[in-house]
């Protein structure tokens, strides 16, 4: 930009000094006074005053030397545009002109947005929410969707979704009855725009440098200083339909823009930017000026197939520089320049409703198309921009009505393969498959940034929205230099990605581009042959898939030309991509399926088929190598490839149409030689011998075994699959359903997602099809959500019905949509279950056979391939092998084997004479070389056909070559002669190069002047000069019928398995599931059916049977193979065992680590018991396996998590969850909860009293306290850090930060973050400590008191520094730094010791806290808890004492004393200034429990430990009873006192609540009295009357917290029992386990609160000194102490937020709702579900707002806000799993159970 100098205009700029003169008048005045002026003069019949004053006025204003940042000139055009009233008014009047019926409300990326298929003609139809809202579309087959690149709302347009469906608004079309608008009121506005728009040009002209690195900064400046401008735009068209024409008008005016845009003679500004405009318009072609001087002088083509040479066909007016004719044709061209800013798009498409500028703006957008794709090539931002440019282009080819128009005027078909042509010539290479050397083809290269970035997307959407327009498609299909054009471009993408098979060394750089390769294939080739065949399902349209198939073979045969290919692929080479086979065989498909074609009339020629054949069984036979391991030295990036080849999105456009060509093929092909090109491709020709032993040139013996699999499954998928032969829609997809469901269980979305999509739309109404939920439903069952072990829920799953299992489950599908093998073993093992369960079989079954549908017949040709002598040899062989036991056969082979003799025997073939002719039978030709095996092709006949003798080459070690003499006689040597001759001899790949030779000659006489290279020239000879080869004769003298008998008798280990009459006794109903042997059964029984003399030949051999004869001589050799293979059965048998125990170790320690069973009373976790009963513990570290005793040298330490938490200060005292705000009435009140009460207690206690006594009389730690909890395994602590130091090391870490002392337990793998250490064992008499005691109250409360007058005093082992002490040292670190500071910091003096001590006991009592609410609040249940698996107390409370036993507290007030002695009162000494120490009566009595254990030398003993209990009892129901009293109203409280006074005197008065309560209310009273409170208060507080049963049982709940946090203490110090109880029985039933009463009461006897008490002196002389210190409280006001008496330690349990039924109440209010930090919208939106903060995820901004909010998600409880589930359906709340969630939430599991979710360190 230029710098200006300084102008004395208020409006800048330097015109010239005429214009400024007149025009100075006007400006002098107010802006809107002038507006005013200038609308008069222009309403007027003589307007030309009026128009030059204003042209004047304009040229200042708008002048564009004037800064575009400066908004004076904004300003005066919303004055004039205004005509001299408010702006803000004359849009509102305007508005009320809107004469619109569409809604077209633009949106940007990230929007929530709604589809309804059901309504939409268009796929890609949205609405906006309130659209969407205000229709009506029950039952519809709708979604919610976050919208990627924006869109724009279509409701009221009926090209893009049916009437039905639009809004009440909409459909009502409320715009048409707007009166029309008053001429005058937008005359400025049409005055005025033009030259407004004409200044943003000039700006954009002005701004605008051809791109390189430093012009991208500048160009966002311009456009951010033209920010407010544009925005004014945007707001004009807000106004609705009127403005919106004007503007339409302004726009599209060809006259205008040519009178404004060029530039102006005299302005040399204006000119230097027309000149920037046509320097840039210059190179706006597709080729640029450069290129095209470039292409005269070189030579462009490539090849004969692509290449520049493409783009010379070309019509010119698509290669050519754009001209402009309107101010919106030169404003897009903008838009284009600077990289679709977005708000110039959403101006452009704001504009949409108005259809006169649509049809504009679409031919506009059209003109420019090419334009566009070139700079999205070369921008930076090109992800961006893809999304900018759908946003538009989505509108606008949506609509068919408009897409039809431009298809037809402006070329958009032309333009667009043109345009896709030109993109991908920049990144072509040569194709080095087959003849790499003379290779012409040119194929994309994949590591390019266009297709790695996928840059072409936008340009393929567009191009598949248009094609799903039938009329624009049409026109596709009809135009054949278009379809050349295209074909043309698909052959870009065959063979691309071509992978080499390693052999010598492992690849170094494995390299990932094949994701490019699969995602260009599925997008640019597949979705558009998807949307033509959308197009070609009638009759009608036969003629359009007749040229598609004409051309698909046209260029077939050009790339079999250009790859050099003749007849054998090259060895290791395979590619995946073949799209035009792909579209071959789906419009191939299509035609027989839906149109009605003649299959032949469709195919090539012989020689054609088998060319078409080799490359799509290359894939398959590669497929098994890669799953063989043989491409192992390529990394893993090859088992990606053979992985997505069949995943579900890619599946059904490429395996399936790849098989289904082959099917063609083997159809069509003669089916011998088509078998022995599977097995050649598949590279076991060699295993297929006779002979135990052989050698194989290609393969290792490992590999055998897998390929051969390959080769059999791959034929029984061949010739069992229907999918493209005679399957309807509705078949595929229950068939796609069943083999999905039978694999595993699936949840509805996961279903969705793995079954493809075509032919079958999942989404949509098909007419005349099965719905998706139907189909659902008619295959599955529901299973609900259940809980697993771990405490965890499993989501709702679908499992398929019993008669599925029974009578539909398909084992090839399987195989066939499986990506990890593992999942057909899955399915195998489902089945087995499912069979055992139904009683039907109980063993271990073998996949079923299943019936097919029948052949579609056109395909009767795929029958022979299962009646074809070489397949049938194959068969006999292979039974035979099996039968032998030669090596490599396996039961897999057996199973497929028998599979193909099965669908050979439901399959008969038609004789047909005419065939045999065509293929040349085998009968005519008697220099065939297996003629004598079989006398015909038929397989019945086959079956009990006997082979007698075979000739096979073998090695010369093997066993079958015979070492005695040559015959001597002559009659021997006539019969060895004779054998010779019967003798067959098997050879696949002599046969198939004959046949192949012969059917070459026949139809191209120059193809036998090419040289072919020998077959064993391309072969790999392993290295060592394999043995010699002889020739020796088998005596065999076996049918497959008797080998099929002889198998049965093996497998069922019988001699006589089948007796000849077996036949006539079978039940033909128990064959359909079983082994085997229900295998041969079933196969021989369908055989007897068929045939009679079958029938009679089983009944002979089952009467003759004999077991199996091995092999004349072993060799030492082969004996040595049978063991080795027979060592490596039994080894991997061991494995499976050991693997086996592991797994069922591994399960039995997680269900006991993960809460299923009550926890073993001997594991090391119960250390409460064994620490204190043994002298001395042992520990097992899990890393070293040691075990030992935790020593001061060596400590062993406890894995524990350290988490800080806010459980327990959520807590409210109503049981009733608070509700999750759904509208602005709506609020979260936090007041209530615990954490916040205990602030404020603290609070004011603080105001009052001394702070180190204030410090020591609460807890802390309800909000942010720090919870511990261990999996309960030990480790060494030398240990630990060895093991953290290799995970350090480890770079493939995830889920956690080792540096922040985050590991997984080495054995369990659950997350810990510190390591305990164990207190080495004390070897004192365990007994001393446990023992009861005799000695008397008075004697144990001194020696108490004794005790804590050592608190200096340490053990020894504390006062040296040792490892253990160190490591103690460490653990409080960590678990300081497990919360914030503000957690731990609540004393005036932050740096203070009481600070310290505060929040170590607070520690303790936190966990003692959480134990009790994981217990369910109460200790009614007992021992047996989950919680106390996890609990590690005891060892924390030994921590927590050493360290603060290093404190020494400064106070003199000891509570002790306070508790226990009759103190003389010394408030006369204290200074004045000096603040007291805090009552007994508002001190916290749990705190003073765990204060006192803690800082008492360890061990205590039980007897001490039991008297502060009683002491504390006491003080706790004084405090009961003071809290109680100020509920009483005056009256009661007088009631009370007089009649408990009575009873003074009596024996038990100290233990006599009424007593009590009368001496307390009388003491509370004197003087200046507690209860001097306004009455009315009282009176609101004291509703009920209170009778004695309810006072004692108001005391007793008063008591119980702390009674339960004492028995808790008590059970983790002593290991004492918990026993369980009732809820009434509670209170005794703790109060016995304490000692506070003498024995369990009977159940008769009521236990009264007041008789456990038990005083160390007068019980009055303790309450009135007690109450005195209340009373004596000068400085505190009576409410205030009222407050701090009337505790209620009473709390409900957490709980989270209680949730709306259906998620979209809560996602349509919070969605939209700006960030509390921020102040905007989130683009990642999340709640707490616990206090309802609402935070933007990830963001920045909310940083020190999640802090503040630590509280809720230091627990994890904040969730995104997502609007549906993955499919976008409405999302219901399911209340058990929401239940589970705040169980797991209350419990702290989050970390254990969902291993996925990642820690967000307070970084939401």
């Amino acid at each position: 930009m230029y710098e200006y100098s300084s102008c004395a205009e208020r409006v800048g700029g330097s015109p010239p000094p005429e214009c400024m003169m007149a025009a100075s008048q006007p400006l002098r005045r107010d802006k809107s006074a002038t507006a005013a002026h200038l609308k008069a003069d222009l309403a007027r019949t003589d307007t030309s005053s009026g128009l030059r004053q204003l042209q004047e006025l304009l040229d200042v204003v708008l002048n564009p030397e004037n800064p575009a940042a400066d908004t004076e000139a904004l300003d005066w055009c919303k004055c004039l545009i205004a005509g001299g009233e408010g702006f803000e008014e004359f849009c509102k009047t305007v508005r009320s002109y809107d004469n619109a019926t569409l809604c077209g409300l633009v949106w940007t990326a990230n929007f929530v947005a709604y589809r309804c298929r059901t309504c939409g003609i268009s796929p890609c139809m949205s609405l906006c929410a309130e659209c969407f809202n205000n229709g009506d579309h029950t039952g519809h087959d709708f979604n919610m969707f976050r919208s990627q690149a924006g869109g724009a709302c279509d409701c009221g347009d009926g090209n893009v979704m049916r009437e039905s469906g639009f809004c009440r608004r909409h459909r009502l079309r409320t715009g048409e009855n707007v009166p029309s608008i008053p001429r005058d009121l937008l005359l400025m506005s049409e005055m005025v725009l033009p030259r407004f728009i004409l200044c943003i040009i000039q700006y954009l002209r002005d701004g605008y440098v051809e791109q390189d690195t430093a012009a991208e900064r500048d160009l966002q400046k311009v456009l951010q200083q033209l920010e407010p401008q544009i925005s004014f735009l945007e707001e004009l068209t807000k106004m609705g339909g009127a403005m919106r024409t004007v503007l339409t008008k302004i726009l599209t005016n060809q006259q205008t823009f040519k009178e404004l845009s060029m530039g102006q003679e005299e302005n040399l500004y204006a000119k230097k930017n027309y000149d920037k405009y046509l320097s840039a318009l210059k190179n706006s072609g597709l080729v640029s000026v450069e290129e095209k001087a470039q292409g005269a002088t070189a030579d462009v083509s490539v090849g004969a197939e692509g290449g520049a040479g493409a783009l010379a066909l070309l019509d010119p007016r698509i290669i050519e520089s754009l001209k402009h004719k309107c101010f919106l044709e030169e404003l897009l061209f903008w838009t284009i320049k600077y990289e679709f800013p977005q708000k110039m798009v959403t101006f452009l498409l704001n504009m949409l409703p108005d259809q006169d500028y649509k049809i504009t703006f679409t031919k506009t957008f059209v003109q420019h198309y090419a334009f566009i794709m070139k700079t999205l090539m070369k921008s930076h931002e090109s992800d961006t921009m893809s999304n900018r440019i759908v946003h538009i282009s989505v509108q606008l080819f949506s609509n068919e009505e408009l897409a039809r128009h431009v298809t037809e005027e402006c070329q958009l078909l032309d333009i667009m393969v043109t345009v896709l042509l030109y993109m991908m010539e920049s990144c072509l290479i040569k194709s080095e498959l087959q003849d790499e050397e003379h290779s012409r083809h040119v194929v994309v290269n994949c590591s390019e940034a266009l297709l790695k970035n996928n840059t072409y997307w936008p340009l393929v959407s567009d191009f598949i929205n248009i094609l799903s327009h039938q009329s624009v498609a049409k026109k596709f299909l009809e135009d054949h230099s278009l379809l050349m054009l295209w074909m043309s471009f698909v052959s870009f993408f065959q063979g691309m990605n071509l992978n080499k098979r390693e052999l010598n060394e492992h690849v170094e750089f494995e390299s990932q581009t094949y994701y490019a390769a699969f995602a260009a294939e599925l997008e640019a080739c597949a979705q558009p042959m998807w949307g033509l065949l959308t197009h070609c399902k009638v009759k009608e349209t036969q003629e359009y898939t007749k040229t598609v198939v004409r051309y698909c073979l046209e260029t077939l045969q050009i790339w079999f030309d250009a790859i050099g290919f003749i007849d054998e692929p090259s060895p290791n080479q395979v590619t995946f991509h073949l799209p035009l086979h792909r579209y071959y065989a789906m419009f191939l498909s299509k035609a027989i399926k839906c149109q009605g074609l003649d299959l032949d009339s469709l195919l090539p020629d012989q020689e054609m088929l088998m060319k078409i054949m080799v490359h799509p069984l290359q894939i398959q036979a590669s497929l098994s190598e890669i799953h063989s391991n043989m491409w192992v030295r390529n990394g893993l990036q090859i088992k990606g490839q053979a992985m997505t080849y069949v995943q579900s999105h890619f599946c059904n456009s490429m395996i399936d149409p790849d098989i289904y060509l082959l099917q063609v093929c083997a159809s069509r092909l003669d089916p011998d030689y088509f078998i022995s090109s599977v097995f050649e491709r598949f590279k076991v020709v060699d295993l297929l011998t006779m002979a135990s032993q052989h050698q194989n040139a290609v393969l290792d013996s490992e590999q055998e075994r897998p390929m051969l699999e390959g080769a059999l499954t791959f034929l029984v998928i061949l010739t069992s699959l229907r999918i493209h032969l005679g399957m309807t829609d509705d078949e595929i997809l229950r068939s796609e359903m069943v083999s999905q469901l039978c694999m595993n269980d699936r949840t509805h979305s996961a279903l969705l997602d793995l079954i493809p999509e075509n032919p079958n739309p999942k989404s949509g109404i098909v007419p005349g099809s099965c719905s998706f939920e139907e189909m659902l439903s008619a295959v599955a069952d529901f299973k609900a959500p259940v809980f697993e072990p771990g405490g965890s829920m499993q989501q709702g799953m679908y499992t398929p019905k019993a008669e599925v299992w029974e009578k539909e489950f398909d084992p090839i599908m399987v195989v066939l949509r499986t990506v990890y093998r593992r999942d057909v073993q899955s399915a195998m093992d489902r089945y087995s279950a499912f069979l055992k369960q139904s009683g039907v079989h109980t063993g271990n079954p073998w996949p079923p056979y299943k019936e097919r549908t029948p052949l579609h017949p056109c395909y009767k040709g795929l029958i022979k391939l299962l009646h074809c002598k070489t397949l049938h040899i194959v068969i006999f062989t292979l039974l035979y092998k099996i039968w032998m036991d030669h090596q490599n056969m396996s039961e897999h082979v057996l199973c497929m084997v028998l599979y193909l003799i099965e669908l050979g025997l439901d399959n008969q073939v038609q004789d047909n004479k005419e065939d045999e002719v065509r293929f040349g039978s085998c009968e005519l030709q008697p220099e065939h070389c297996h003629d004598s095996w079989f006398p015909g092709t038929n397989l019945l006949s086959n079956l009990h056909h006997v082979i007698n003798f075979v000739r096979v080459r073998v090695p010369e070690t093997a066993p079958e070559v015979k070492r005695e003499a040559p015959p001597s006689t002559s009659s021997e040597a006539s019969s060895y002669g004779q054998n010779l001759r019967e003798a067959q001899v098997f050879s696949l790949v002599a046969e198939r190069r004959r046949k192949f030779q012969e059917i070459i000659n026949r139809s191209n006489t120059e193809a036998a002047q090419v040289v072919r290279p020998k077959s064993s020239s391309t072969r790999w000879v392993p290295p060592g000069t394999p043995p010699q080869l002889v020739t020796e004769i088998l005596e065999i003298r076996e049918s497959m019928l008797s080998l099929l008998i002889k198998l049965h008798q093996k497998m069922s280990s019988r001699q006589n398995s089948l007796s000849a009459s077996w036949l006539e006794d079978m039940d033909t109903s128990r064959h359909a599931h079983g082994d085997g042997i229900t295998a041969i059964e079933r196969i021989l029984t369908k055989a007897a059916t068929r045939s009679c003399q079958i029938k009679r030949s089983i009944q002979d051999i089952c009467g003759k049977v004999c077991p199996p004869v091995p092999p004349k001589k072993n060799s030492p050799t082969d004996k040595k193979a049978m063991d080795k293979e027979e060592r490596r059965q039994r080894a991997r048998e061991r494995q499976q065992k050991l693997l086996a125990e592991f797994a069922s170790r591994q399960k039995s320690f997680m269900e006991t680590a993960m809460d299923v069973e009550p926890p073993d009373t001997e594991a090391a976790m119960d250390l409460g018991a064994s620490e204190v009963m043994e002298s001395e513990v042992l520990y097992d570290c899990v890393i070293c396996g040691q075990s030992g005793p935790s020593t001061e040298d060596r400590p062993t330490g406890l894995v524990v998590l350290l988490q800080a938490s806010s459980v327990l200060g959520h807590r409210c005292k109503n049981k009733e969850a608070k509700k999750l705000p759904t509208s602005d009435e709506e609020h979260i009140y936090p007041a209530d909860t615990c954490g916040v009460a205990h602030d404020v207690r603290l609070t004011l206690m603080q105001r009052f009293f001394k702070d180190s006594s204030c410090l020591q009389s609460v807890s802390i730690g309800w909000d942010g306290g720090v919870y511990v909890q261990t999996c309960g395994h030990t480790l060494h602590i030398d240990c630990h850090k060895s093991y953290m130091e290799s995970l350090r090391n480890d770079q493939v870490l995830q889920g956690f930060s080792v540096d922040k002392g985050e590991f997984t337990c080495p054995l369990c793998r659950q997350f810990a973050n510190s390591v305990l250490p164990c207190r080495p064992g004390r070897s004192t008499e365990a007994g001393a400590w446990h023992a009861p005691t005799n000695k008397k109250m008075c004697v144990l409360v001194k020696e108490v008191e004794d005790l804590q007058d050592k608190l200096g005093l340490f053990p020894v082992s504390f006062t040296t520094e040792t490892n253990l002490s160190k490591e103690m040292e460490l653990v409080i670190k960590d678990i300081k730094n497990t919360t914030q500071k503000k957690y731990m910091d609540y004393g005036k003096n932050p740096a203070s010791p009481d600070n310290d001590f505060l929040f170590m006991y607070s520690v303790a009592r936190t966990n003692l806290e959480l134990e009790l609410v994981h217990r369910g609040g109460n200790l009614c249940s007992g021992g047996a808890s989950a919680a106390a698996k996890r609990s590690c107390l005891n060892q924390l409370f030994h921590v927590l004492a050493m360290h603060m036993r290093l404190y020494s507290i400064d106070s003199a007030y000891n509570p002790w004393t306070r508790l226990t002695q009759i103190t003389q009162n010394k408030e006369a000494d204290s200074f004045d200034d000096e603040r007291p120490e805090v009552p007994m009566l508002f001190r916290d009595v749990p705190s003073l429990l765990i204060i006192f254990v803690l800082t008492m030398p360890q061990p205590l003993r039980k007897e001490h430990f039991t008297c502060v209990v009683k002491m504390l009892y006491n003080l706790q129901f004084i405090q009961a009873v003071a809290a109680l009293s100020t509920r009483l109203s005056p009256e009661e409280r007088q009631a009370w006192s007089t009649s408990g006074a009575l009873k003074k005197n009596a024996a038990n008065a100290d233990t006599s609540f009424e007593v009590l309560l009368s001496h307390a209310i009388g003491e509370l009273s004197t003087d200046k009295g507690v209860y001097d409170v306004n009455a009315e208060e009282t009176s609101m507080l004291s509703s009920s009357v209170w009778s004695p049963q309810s006072i004692e049982f108001s005391l007793q709940q008063f008591c119980l917290p702390f009674l339960r946090l004492s028995c808790l203490l008590q059970h983790h110090l002593y290991g004492d029992n918990l026993t369980g109880c009732s809820e009434e029985e509670e209170f005794s039933s703790l109060a016995v386990c304490l000692g506070l009463l003498p024995s369990a009461p009977q159940p008769s006897n009521t236990v009264h609160s007041a008789s456990c008490l038990e005083w160390a002196v007068s019980a009055f002389d303790s309450v009135t000194q007690w109450c005195a210190e209340v009373r004596g409280l000068t400085h505190m006001q009576a409410e205030q102490s009222l407050t701090l008496l009337d505790q209620d330690p009473q709390w409900a349990a957490s709980r989270l937020l209680q949730l709306p039924d259906n998620y979209n109440i809560i996602f349509q209010y919070y969605h939209r709702k700006a960030c509390t930090s921020c102040k905007k919208v989130p683009k990642d939106p999340a709640l707490c579900l616990v206090c309802g903060a609402f935070v933007c995820l990830k963001g920045v901004c909310c940083k020190h707002f999640c802090e503040s909010y630590a509280a809720c998600h230091f627990s994890h409880s904040c969730f995104p806000l997502w609007p549906f589930s993955s499919r976008g359906k409405p999302l219901f709340l399911c209340e058990e799993r929401y239940r589970v969630l705040e169980q797991q939430w209350v419990s702290h599991t989050f970390d254990h159970i969902n291993k996925r979710w990642g820690p967000h360190y307070n970084g939401l």
